[in-house]
C-alpha cells in the first residue's frame, strides 16, 4: 500500500478491482486487523484498529468484522448450520436459543435453510460460498469484507453470488467491500475502486448503479 485514502460509509458495497500484485487483499486485511501497516492508521466505528492490542483485533474480527473467502474456508466436518453457529460461539453468545435464531435466519436468507444439516461435500460451490457468507453476516458485523469470493465459481453462479452481497447490504445495511476481478460487480456495486502498484488510481460509481 502506498498513500491510499479510503472512506467508507455504512451500508455502502464497495468493489476493490485491480491485477494480482495490485494490493487489494493486503488493503482488506490492513482493514480487517490481520495485517499491521507500517505507517497510516484504519478506524472502524470510530476506533482506530492500528492501535489495537493483537486480542482487542481478535475481539473486533470476531464481532465486528465478517470475512468471506474465495476458498469458503468451511470445516469440512461440521454441517451447514454447525459452521455458521461456531462464528456464534467464537463471538461468545452463549444463548443457545438465540444462536439457533440467527443462524435459522441467515440460511434463510441466503436460500439454503433447507440445506442446514449438509456437509461442505454434499454442496455446490455456489451453496459452500452462501454459507460462507451466512456465516460472514451471523455476528451482525458492521463490516463484511470479501476477497475473491466468486473466484472459485462459475459466471452465473458469481453472478448470483453478487445480487445475494447486495441483497444483505440493503437488507442489514451492513457495509462490504469485495476484492474482485469479477466485472459483474459493477451490476451491484455502489463505487469501484481501481488499484494499481499499491494506490487507489480511480474511484468511480458504476453507470448502471
Amino acid at each position: 500500500m502506498r498513500g491510499v485514502d479510503l472512506s467508507v460509509s455504512r451500508g455502502e458495497l464497495v468493489a476493490l478491482r485491480g491485477r494480482s500484485g495490485s494490493g487489494k487483499t493486503t488493503l482488506l486485511n490492513c482493514i480487517g486487523g490481520l495485517d499491521q501497516p507500517t505507517a497510516g492508521k484504519v478506524w472502524l466505528e470510530g476506533r482506530e484498529v492500528t492501535q489495537l492490542s493483537e486480542q482487542e483485533r481478535v475481539d473486533l474480527r470476531r464481532q465486528r468484522i465478517g470475512f468471506v473467502f474465495q476458498s469458503f474456508a468451511l470445516l469440512p466436518t461440521y454441517s451447514a448450520s454447525e459452521n455458521i453457529d461456531l462464528m456464534l460461539r467464537l463471538a461468545g453468545i452463549n444463548d443457545r436459543g438465540e444462536r439457533k435464531r440467527r443462524v435459522e435466519y441467515v440460511l434463510t436468507l441466503v436460500g439454503l435453510k433447507k440445506w442446514a444439516t449438509h456437509r461442505p461435500y454434499e454442496l455446490s460451490g455456489g451453496q459452500q460460498q452462501r454459507v460462507a457468507t451466512a456465516r460472514a453476516i451471523v455476528t451482525r458485523p458492521a463490516l463484511i469484507l470479501a476477497d475473491e469470493p466468486t473466484g472459485e465459481l462459475d459466471s452465473a453462479t458469481g453472478q448470483q453470488i453478487m445480487k445475494l452481497f447486495r441483497e444483505i447490504v440493503d437488507r442489514e445495511q451492513t457495509t462490504l467491500l469485495i476484492a474482485t476481478h469479477n466485472l459483474a460487480v459493477d451490476a451491484v456495486a455502489d463505487r469501484v475502486c481501481h488499484l494499481e502498484d499499491g494506490q487507489i488510481r480511480e474511484q468511480f460509481q458504476p453507470q448502471n448503479r
